[in-house]
């Protein structure tokens, strides 16, 4: 068997494992809400979650397109399969060591950051597609603004609307609409985190001439293949994230879980619609913390809030530096 076809599908190995890891990694933050109010049973919640995740990512292809292309062109990528291997053990890395510590990081800034920082040291700054990688980094910077924006709004107008009603039976209306809501926001969460692995795997058949300019659309066997990771990623479950998520930003009722679903579901499948990918971890966190202002500013826990930030801050450098170390390492071994 010819190294580049080894090297080809240790890739798309690593790629299934990241969706996986992401699976289990976001997935608590699709479902923190529904669990934290009770609206959903942990075990029916990852069910639903799982199911509605697989649909999302069988669903779109623009945010896979997007990734391919637009952070480094892999026609021109010196040495693209370890590029692309190290960008991959990265953000796996990056992501198994924010799991285990219970932080709700972002898969997307480990990843476009591993991305850029081994194409950096592969063939410094000139190898990155400024225009497209720029694009994408606002697209992750507003995302959680216009998020919490949107949160602080939609709670506002929730307040007055039902300002006259029972506290009582509002709270057990909404806990069954946080259903919906829930099944909502995971198939958006599937609709733009998946595509993320898809994008990398059609990358790599790029890179190692398995796909052509021509004929650079992501295989089915591609979407189908990351769509069935994410889905059994999503069954696993995150359950210290979802802790984070569900109770330490701030104390959840059913109505701030709607608030909050709705108004992350809404940006994060604008982004995948205009085939940008965002943070869905950020979103949802961000859309929480908008909701909890507008409710009660002390009762967020922003102590939590902070160490939340301070690791979005971090993970795109950290993750660009960690992708070009293991750069340097496999390229001396490889």
């Amino acid at each position: 068997m010819d190294s580049v076809l080894i090297i080809t599908i240790l890739i798309v190995v690593c790629a299934l494992a990241f969706d996986f890891i992401n699976g289990f990694h976001d997935t608590a933050n699709a479902i923190a809400t529904a669990v934290s109010t009770k609206a959903l049973k942990p075990r029916h919640a990852i069910i639903l979650a799982a199911c509605m995740n697989f649909l999302g990512a069988m669903t779109f292809t623009g945010v896979a397109k997007t990734i391919t292309k637009d952070i480094v062109d892999p026609f021109t990528l010196p040495n693209g399969s370890i590029v692309i291997l190290s960008a991959l053990i990265s953000a796996i890395a990056w992501n198994l060591i924010t799991w285990y510590f219970g932080i709700p990081s972002s898969s997307s800034h480990a990843i476009i950051g591993s991305i850029a920082g081994a194409a950096i040291a592969a063939a410094g700054f000139a190898s990155l597609n400024y225009k497209g990688f720029i694009k994408i980094i606002e697209a992750l910077l507003l995302s959680p603004v216009i998020a919490f924006a949107i949160g602080f709004i939609v709670y506002s107008i929730f307040k007055v609307v039902f300002k006259n009603f029972n506290l009582t039976k509002t709270n057990k209306s909404f806990r069954l609409i946080q259903i919906f809501t829930a099944a909502l926001q995971s198939y958006t969460h599937g609709t733009n985190d998946a595509q993320k692995a898809m994008g990398i795997i059609t990358m790599a058949l790029i890179s190692n001439g398995y796909l052509t300019a021509a004929n650079a659309d992501v295989p089915l066997w591609v979407q189908a293949s990351c769509a069935t990771a994410m889905g059994l990623g999503t069954s696993i479950g995150g359950w210290k994230i979802i802790k984070t998520v569900g109770g330490k930003i701030m104390k959840i009722r059913p109505i701030n879980g709607v608030a909050a679903d709705l108004s992350s579901a809404l940006i994060i499948f604008g982004a995948t619609y205009i085939h940008l990918p965002v943070s869905t971890t950020h979103v949802i966190s961000s859309s929480i913390l908008g909701v909890g202002s507008s409710h009660r500013i002390k009762g967020v826990k922003w102590d939590t809030a902070q160490r939340m930030i301070i690791t979005w801050v971090i993970t795109l450098p950290i993750s660009a530096l960690l992708a070009g170390l293991i750069y340097l390492l496999l390229n001396s071994i490889l």
